[in-house]
């Protein structure tokens, strides 16, 4: 195996997640292009390699647990470690027409599925893959989150967090904490852990409402997947610096 630092970005076939990839790629990462759609997956390590990167496809269903198994056994065949993992994949869950979710007319199944996805997801990844990152030097994890998830920001009438989304925004705030419970347990180990949030940017998942692009958006998780040792853990970032919880 080479010394080239290795990266694993959970949905990285589009969007923010790509660009991440991409991102790191050009910062000399080899690049595994986690993803459930094979199209998807495979277009996207070929524009990838086209461009110059070391690449390759992981097929990632963050909600199927012999499916994470088997993508950790892939990444360690391909790398033998692992340096960088970025947890990307998520969902909001049907939306009304004003893009919210009434708290109040929530189906308990989307909650499910919304947590399973967005926490539950970033455990199963993280837990399978942390073989492979203590096998680095300087590991490192991010977990995509969203300033939607700060509850000090809710909370406050005057800021300007959009529609309600009950289902979306509380799945963020309890992948803040969890974030914050692995950084506690990797306190003094190397591993440096934190949330980020990309901002408001037009992709798919946002309806391509937004004024930010996807590069935009993958700035901070690149910035946090690449930190120095004795950098941050346990926080959450957008581009701006911290933001409350």
């Amino acid at each position: 195996m080479s010394e080239m630092k290795t990266a694993l970005v959970t949905g990285a076939n589009k969007g923010i997640g790509y660009e991440t990839a991409a991102g790191l790629a050009a910062r000399g990462y080899r690049v595994a292009v986690g993803a459930r759609d094979a199209e998807r997956r495979e277009a996207a390590v070929e524009r990838l390699r086209a461009g110059g990167a070391e690449a390759f496809g992981v097929p990632l269903d963050v909600t199927d647990d012999r499916v994470v198994a088997e993508a950790a056994a892939l990444v360690e065949r391909q790398a033998g470690r692992l340096d960088v993992l970025v947890n990307n994949a998520g969902i909001s869950g049907p939306r009304d027409p004003g893009l919210g979710q009434e708290p109040t007319a929530l189906d308990l199944d989307v909650v499910r599925a919304v947590v399973d996805t967005n926490v539950l997801g970033v455990i199963r990844v993280t837990n399978a893959l942390l073989p492979l990152l203590r096998r680095s030097p300087a590991p490192r994890i991010v977990n995509v989150s969203s300033s939607v998830g700060s509850v000090t920001r809710q909370a406050d009438p005057s800021a300007q967090v959009g529609p309600v989304m009950a289902a979306y925004a509380p799945s963020k705030s309890y992948l803040n904490a969890v974030t914050v419970q692995y950084a506690r347990h990797f306190a003094d180990t190397g591993i440096l852990i934190n949330a980020v949030c990309p901002g408001l940017v037009a992709t798919d998942f946002t309806g391509f409402l937004g004024p930010r692009t996807p590069q935009q958006g993958a700035a901070i998780a690149i910035r946090l997947a690449t930190l120095p040792d004795g950098g941050p853990s346990g926080g959450f970032f957008e581009e701006d610096g911290t933001v409350p919880w």
